[in-house]
């Protein structure tokens, strides 16, 4: 049965686009059928992360307004058997969409794809509302910080008033030396601040700034503790799958 993830923040520089487009690639390294969608209007940073910026012709907005079919705005990441995008456009706002664009189009493609990435705009307005259509679970990403943490606790709320009961959170960014040092809240006091249910924890590392600029996904590289980081959050989310049917 497919899966359509929102991948949320409060705020931006939390690292939610770095972190869905790894997501999808962890799923696809597993053998999975993905497609990331970004759903930043007005904004376009998803290809880039990928490398994939000079494969984007068609656009999501493409599809939803009639423009073109989703396989033409369709691009695969050839580092994959199985890892598509449909990027966005940043010369077009949001306009004309509606919330039921965005569910139709989640709906066409549950029947191609085992997992549907939706990378939201950051924060509660219009644009993560639209975004959200579609989901059938939301991941919202936060960093150790007071303010990103109170963000994310209210899109915590905003995605529940939209009927989305299964959410989970990840904490990127997070530095141990300064956690121990009682610099940066706790893990207790962060699943205190959030209901989400915390399902990953991703270490400040600074490869992970060079791998988004070199158009690399981070999980490319075996063996490393972010990848492990990665795969145990996509076995986690399976099991919460299986477990919630």
């Amino acid at each position: 049965m497919s899966k359509v993830y929102l991948v949320a923040s409060g705020k931006g520089g939390t690292g939610k686009t770095m972190f869905a487009a790894n997501l999808g690639s962890s799923y696809a390294q597993k053998g999975y059928k993905v497609v990331i969608i970004d759903m930043d209007m007005g904004l376009r940073n998803l290809d880039l992360y990928l490398g994939l910026e000079n494969n984007v012709v068609y656009d999501v907005y493409d599809v939803m307004t009639g423009v073109c079919k989703i396989k033409q705005a369709l691009v695969k990441d050839h580092r994959f058997d199985n890892l598509y995008i449909i990027g966005s456009s940043p010369e077009r706002e949001k306009g004309d969409l509606t919330p039921l664009h965005v569910k139709v189009l989640c709906e066409k493609l549950k029947t191609d794809f085992d997992y549907i990435i939706v990378d939201a705009p950051s924060g509660i307005d219009d644009g993560m509302v639209l975004a959200s259509a579609g989901a059938d679970a939301a991941i919202i990403v936060a960093t150790p910080e007071y303010a990103a943490l109170r963000d994310a606790d209210m899109v915590d709320r905003e995605i529940l008033k939209m009927g989305i009961r299964n959410k989970y959170l990840i904490i990127n960014k997070l530095s141990a030396p300064l956690m121990e040092a009682g610099c940066i809240p706790g893990l207790q006091e962060i699943t205190h601040m959030i209901r989400a249910k915390l399902i990953g924890i991703i270490q400040f590392d600074t490869n992970i700034n060079l791998s988004t600029n070199l158009g690399e996904p981070i999980v490319m590289i075996q063996n490393t503790y972010i990848q492990k980081n990665f795969n145990n959050i996509v076995d986690r989310l399976i099991k919460e799958t299986k477990e919630s049917r």
